[in-house]
C-alpha cells in the first residue's frame, strides 16, 4: 500500500490559494503521476503563403519547417513532467515512425513508457496541422479508433490494474480513439480509489456514467453540454451541468473549462466557484487543455484544494495559448507567471471589469455577497467579516474606499496604507474573490452596477442603517448584519496605543 501512504503525505497541508506557491510546487515536484489514454503525435508542416495555385483557387504553402510532438495522452505525460513529477503512460502506440517516435520522446522527458502497448495492425493517431503565419489552415487525421481487441484490452486493463494504487495521482485522457473502454476505465478507477488515489478524468462523448467513482471530471463547455443536454449558455446551465455530471458519475468535484471565460469549479453539494481567465494573447489553443488538466491534476495531489489547483491550471493554459503547437510549461516558468500577477492579481478589477465578471459568475448561478469599507489596517475583526460574509453566497466583492474618500470621512493622517498596497493586502485573502477601489463616500454606485445577492455590514450598523439597503431591497436581495469579533481591537483603538506607545519612550 505504498502509494496510499504517498498519495496521503502529498495531500498533506494543503494550500487555500495559490499564495503559498512555494511550497505548493515543492510538493508538486516529485509526485508520481500515472496517465491512462490515447497516446497521440501532432504533426506540424508550417511555412509561408505568398501566392495562389494556377491549377485552383487555392494558396501554396512553401514549407520551411517540419516537426512533431507529442499530442493527447502523451501531451499530459510531457506537462506532468515538465511540471517535475514522476510519470508513468499506459496506453497503445502503433508499430510505425509515429509510435516509435513517440516512445523515443517519452523516454527522453524520463516517462516510463513499459506500460505502453505497441500494436502492429493499429496506426499510431496522428494529426496533421498545416500552419501559415502562426494561422492553422487545415487538419488531416490518421487513426484507426476502433475499440482495443480483447486481448489488448486485457493487458491494458491488467497494466493499469497493477499500477494505479502505486502512484499519487492517476489522469485519465479520454480522446475517444478506442483505448479507454469500460473495463480499462474500470480497472484505473476501481484500483485508484482502493488506494485512496486522486483521479482526475479529461472526458469524451455523451455519457460521463463511464467515469463513476472519478475525483473530478473535467470537461470543456461543449463537451458538458453534449454530456448533460444543459444549455450553459443561460443563467444557471453551468451549474445544471456540474449537478448532472455528479448525478451521473459520482464523482466529488466538477471542473468546466470555458476558454476565454475561465473555469467553472463546482463541489457538490453546492460550492461553485468562478474562475475568471488569464489574459493572454492566443496564437493557438492546441493542448491548451491538457496543460490544464495536468497542471490540476499535480496541484490538487499535492494538496491544493479543487479551487486554488484550478487557479494555478488557468495560470499555466493561459501561457501555453500564446504558443504555437501543442506547448507545455515548466514549473519555473508558471511560479515566474504566478509572481508577475503580484498579490491577488486577478482580483483587482475596474468596476467595468468587476460588472462583467459578476454578470458571468450570475449566469452560471453563483449567488454574489457585497461588503465595503476603509481597511486602512487590516486586523482580525476584519478577516473575521470577510470570512463570515463569504459564507452567505459563493462570490464576495470588496469594496474599499480611495485615499481621498478617506481623508473626507476620517480626516488627515489616514489612511495608513495607499489603496493599492490595502487591495492587495485584501486580494491575498482566500475569503475574497474581487476587490474594486471606489472614490465615493458610499459604494452605492457599485451596488447599482453590480446588484449584489447579498450585502453585508457589520454590527456597529442596524441593517436599516446600511448603505444601499433601499437599493438591494427593491430587487429582492438581502442586508445581513455580522456580529463584531469578541475582543478584536478597532482601528482607533489601534492607533491610541501606538501613539501612547511613541509618547513613552525615553531618548
Amino acid at each position: 500500500m505504498a502509494g496510499k501512504r504517498t498519495s496521503k503525505r502529498a495531500r498533506k497541508g494543503g494550500a487555500g490559494d495559490m499564495g503559498d506557491l512555494a511550497s505548493l510546487l515543492a510538493r508538486m515536484n516529485g509526485l508520481r503521476a500515472l496517465v491512462v489514454g490515447d497516446l497521440m503525435v501532432d504533426h506540424y508542416l508550417r511555412g509561408d503563403i505568398n501566392r495562389v495555385s494556377p491549377e485552383a483557387p487555392v494558396p501554396v504553402l512553401t514549407k520551411a519547417e517540419e516537426s512533431w510532438v507529442l499530442g493527447g495522452a502523451a501531451n499530459v505525460a510531457h506537462n506532468l513532467a515538465r511540471l517535475g513529477a514522476r510519470v508513468e503512460c499506459i496506453g497503445v502506440l502503433g508499430r510505425d515512425e509515429a509510435g516509435e517516435r513517440a516512445r523515443a520522446d517519452l523516454r527522453r522527458l524520463g516517462v516510463s513508457v513499459p506500460g505502453v502497448l505497441l500494436e502492429a495492425k493499429r496506426p499510431t493517431t496522428q494529426k496533421t496541422r498545416i500552419v501559415a503565419q502562426r494561422q492553422q489552415l487545415i487538419r488531416i487525421d490518421h487513426e484507426d479508433a476502433a475499440p482495443l481487441s480483447g486481448k489488448s484490452e486485457a493487458g491494458i486493463a491488467a497494466r493499469v490494474a497493477s499500477r494505479a494504487g502505486r502512484s499519487d495521482v492517476v489522469v485519465i485522457s479520454d480522446y475517444a480513439k478506442g483505448v479507454l473502454t469500460e473495463k480499462v476505465l474500470r480497472a484505473a478507477l476501481d484500483g485508484a480509489a482502493r488506494a485512496g488515489v486522486p483521479v482526475m478524468v479529461g472526458p469524451k462523448g455523451s455519457s460521463f456514467a463511464k467515469y463513476r467513482g472519478a475525483t473530478a471530471i473535467v470537461p470543456n463547455q461543449a463537451e458538458a453540454e453534449r454530456a448533460t443536454g444543459a444549455d450553459v449558455t443561460v443563467e444557471g446551465g453551468l451549474r445544471r451541468a456540474a449537478e448532472r455530471i455528479v448525478a451521473l458519475a459520482a464523482c466529488r468535484g466538477v471542473v468546466i473549462t470555458r476558454g476565454g471565460e475561465g473555469a467553472f469549479v463546482f463541489r457538490p453539494p453546492a460550492t461553485m466557484t468562478h474562475v475568471p481567465a488569464e489574459k493572454a494573447e492566443v496564437f493557438d489553443v492546441t493542448g491548451a487543455g491538457d496543460t490544464f488538466l495536468s497542471t490540476l491534476a499535480l496541484a490538487h495531489a499535492a494538496g491544493a484544494p479543487m479551487e486554488a489547483a484550478a487557479r494555478l491550471a488557468n495560470v499555466a493554459s493561459g501561457i501555453v495559448v500564446g504558443r504555437v503547437g501543442a506547448a507545455t510549461i515548466t514549473a519555473d516558468e508558471l511560479s515566474q507567471a504566478v509572481e508577475r500577477r503580484g498579490p491577488g492579481a486577478g482580483k483587482l478589477v475596474s468596476l467595468e471589469v468587476l460588472a462583467d465578471r459578476v454578470a458571468a459568475a450570475r449566469r452560471a448561478g453563483l449567488r454574489v455577497v457585497f461588503t465595503n469599507g476603509c481597511f486602512d489596517l487590516l486586523h482580525a475583526g476584519h478577516i473575521h467579516l470577510l470570512d463570515q460574509a463569504r459564507r452567505f453566497g459563493d462570490l464576495l466583492v470588496l469594496g474599499i474606499n480611495d485615499d481621498a474618500s478617506i481623508r473626507r470621512i476620517k480626516g488627515k493622517g489616514r489612511p495608513l496604507l495607499p489603496a493599492t498596497e490595502r487591495a492587495q493586502v485584501l486580494a491575498a485573502l482566500d475569503s475574497v474573490n474581487y476587490v474594486v477601489v471606489f472614490g465615493e463616500e458610499t459604494p452605492r454606485k457599485i451596488i447599482q452596477r453590480i446588484r449584489p445577492d447579498v450585502l453585508v455590514k457589520g454590527a456597529t450598523y442596524a441593517p436599516e442603517e446600511v448603505v444601499g439597503h433601499d437599493l438591494v431591497a427593491r430587487y429582492g436581495g438581502k442586508v445581513e448584519v455580522i456580529p463584531l469579533l469578541e475582543g478584536a481591537a478597532r482601528i482607533s483603538e489601534i492607533l491610541a496605543r501606538a501613539t501612547r506607545g511613541r509618547g513613552g519612550r525615553s531618548g
